[in-house]
């Protein structure tokens, strides 16, 4: 079975993962802050704040932003639920506004519809490691005073504008689950700009307890730290969560993450051997690009076509390659088409079923079909192929010529 994603782990990995087990710290040490500098430096933020997840990293985000009950948060459907679920978390209530139908991005006009007096904030996803369209979101949310976060899980290494993904909004959200670009097992981050959020969802990580004298309450607590030596004292000053990560898992992250452009590069190969396969191929596309994202074959020589281009571009991700069938035309349904891949070794997925589909949305918040008509229609036709750095050249021809015998095409021309 060739998996739509899988880690890809070497012995520079396996060693400096050891070398931790044989210290002194296994979890809450300095192995945490050198990941959190790195992956800060590496993005160009201010500050980095890892947990055990990303749905973790999510929940984090908005407690920093004090998302409560009777705060509305806008999200896009189409995106894993914790998108959507650490809203619920915190006592809001998600708000559904529907995608782009061609690159399945949040779509801002549909955003500015949703805002209500009740909107606190708006959530972007860079779905499939495609960047939204950030000057527009960030537009929306300074002019109605609401927080921009951006779940960025799926693009780490992504750039929109020049910049890269994790400098974009006020928070960004990054995953460290095995099929991601980097791994640490499970983990994730929120990288910022904003010392008062760092500062806030570092206590949440910690089940809300501090040890830090600027943050002790009054003595009016009946709680009176020693005054020459409180090494011993803390406080619980909210109600946080252990949402800690462990020092080996940040060692792991520390070694993948120098590996990360090789990663990028190889995942832009693989989508431009794809790209070229489905070009001029009636009833198979891929997803479509922003008009500023750049191909992924261009991509693949990205410092020359930097130094070639007179404007600002984005690069995708790809963290999924997704492909949208039309069955009119193949004459193959996509569920048809995912059981015979299946079948053939071909470990294709689905991402995803749109949230507000779900029973817990549908019973809980009154959601259902016609919501969201793009992301419902689209999510019918779409079938993620394998897409991961360890992916040999023998290993796309196998995934085209599966594509190819289910539909009974002549092999695709690479």
């Amino acid at each position: 079975m060739i998996p739509y994603g899988r880690q890809t782990i070497d012995e520079d990995d396996i060693k400096a993962v050891i070398e931790v087990l044989r210290s002194d710290w296994l979890t809450t040490g300095p192995k945490v802050a050198e990941f959190e500098q790195a992956v800060a430096d590496y993005v160009g933020a201010k500050y980095a704040v890892a947990v055990n997840s990303g749905t973790a990293a999510l929940h984090a985000a908005m407690y920093a932003i004090d998302i409560k009950l009777g705060n509305e948060v806008i999200v896009p459907p189409m995106t894993f639920a914790a998108t959507a679920n650490c809203v619920i978390y915190q006592g809001g209530t998600p708000v559904f506004a529907d995608v782009d139908p061609g690159t399945l991005l949040l779509d801002p006009v549909k955003v500015e519809e949703k805002i209500t007096e009740n909107t606190k904030a708006i959530i972007g996803v860079d779905y499939a490691g495609q960047p939204c369209d950030w000057d527009r979101l960030r537009e929306i949310a300074d002019k109605h005073e609401l927080r921009l976060v951006a779940d960025g899980c799926h693009a780490l290494g992504a750039e929109y504008k020049g910049r890269k993904v994790g400098t974009l909004a006020d928070m960004t959200i990054f995953s460290f689950h095995p099929v991601k670009h980097i791994t640490t097992g499970e983990g994730g981050m929120i990288t910022t700009d904003d010392p008062e959020l760092a500062g806030r969802m570092r206590l949440f990580r910690t089940h809300g307890i501090t040890r830090d004298p600027k943050c002790f309450s009054s003595p009016a607590s009946g709680l009176r730290p020693p005054v020459s030596d409180s090494s011993w004292f803390y406080e619980m000053v909210d109600l946080g969560y252990n949402y800690r990560i462990t020092d080996f898992q940040c060692a792991l992250g520390i070694s993948q993450l120098k590996k990360l452009p090789r990663f990028l590069e190889r995942r832009r190969e693989i989508a431009a051997r794809y790209d070229e396969a489905f070009a001029s191929f009636s009833g198979i596309e891929p997803l479509g690009l922003r008009s500023d994202v750049v191909s992924s074959s261009k991509a693949i020589n990205l410092s020359t076509y930097r130094l070639n281009s007179l404007t600002a571009i984005s690069t995708h991700a790809y963290h999924l390659y997704v492909i949208r069938i039309d069955p009119n035309v193949l004459g193959i349904d996509r569920a048809t088409l995912f059981t015979d891949l299946r079948g053939k070794g071909i470990g294709v997925n689905v991402h995803y079923i749109p949230v507000h589909l779900h029973p817990f949305y549908r019973e809980k918040f009154h959601t259902g079909p016609g919501l969201c008509p793009v992301a419902e229609t689209t999510y019918e036709q779409i079938i993620s192929i394998p897409m991961f750095p360890g992916m040999t050249d023998s290993d796309i021809e196998a995934v085209l010529d599966a594509i190819s015998t289910s539909i009974k095409e002549d092999k695709f021309k690479l």
